[in-house]
């Protein structure tokens, strides 16, 4: 007979990392206006109206201003106390910060804003119906977050160090589900630039608005 921690449906968080210093765009790029959002809003929006159980964003100490022009929602917020340190340091301090009663993690980047609330219910699924190690999306033929991360791979994680992610952990695994991102489920351009901002501002900003998480309504 199974325990009762093997027939409970998985209860996965999500973490949005939000801490980088963003050197390349010049400027705070997660507050760029994007269909008339800050571009890091588009994450949280799509983020709160998904199934994940529990939301933390990670932010640095000293993002006051950052915060002042978000809608949180549901979300609450986790500070990195030394984001210099890379993405390692703001994974770490999200899954400190998360329910231990959780069975996985699904980590959210702040600069991709056409993930989709549909996107995130798509990964949450596979992640509790097949129990995977990891279930991770895939972008143009690469692994790409949003990923889902079994709680069974955190000590993983908070074993790295400096700017680097789970990829090269995940590589040498074999219990992965990957899942391919179709433009029904928004797509994972980043934003590293002025130049990516532009990119995705063409025509009005249609890029953004037209990506919907469910086949016709906004993810908010």
């Amino acid at each position: 007979m199974p325990s009762r921690a093997e027939s409970d449906p998985p209860r996965i968080g999500g973490l949005i990392l939000a801490a980088g210093a963003a050197r390349r765009f010049g400027s705070q790029k997660l507050l760029a206006p994007l269909d008339g959002r800050p571009l890091l809003q588009h994450v949280i929006d799509a983020a709160n109206a998904s199934s994940l159980e529990d939301i933390a964003m990670v932010v640095g100490l000293r993002e006051k201003d950052l915060l002042a022009k978000l809608d949180l929602g549901r979300t609450r917020v986790v500070r990195n106390a030394d984001p210099s340190r890379g993405m390692a340091s703001s994974l770490q301090a999200g899954l400190h910060s998360l329910d231990q009663s959780l069975h996985a993690a699904l980590v959210l980047l702040g600069d991709m804003p056409g993930v989709t609330t549909a996107l995130i219910d798509d990964l949450v699924a596979r992640g509790r119906e097949t129990r995977a190690l990891a279930v991770v999306s895939v972008w143009r033929g690469r692994r790409s977050p949003p990923a889902v991360l079994h709680k069974s791979l955190w000590p993983a994680a908070l074993a790295l160090e400096g700017d680097i992610g789970m990829r090269e952990v995940l590589a040498g695994l074999q219990d992965i589900v990957e899942v391919e991102v179709t433009p029904a489920l928004g797509a994972l351009d980043d934003v590293d630039t002025p130049e990516d901002h532009g990119r995705l501002r063409v025509g009005g900003d249609t890029p953004i608005a037209s990506r919907r998480s469910d086949g016709g309504s906004a993810a908010q």
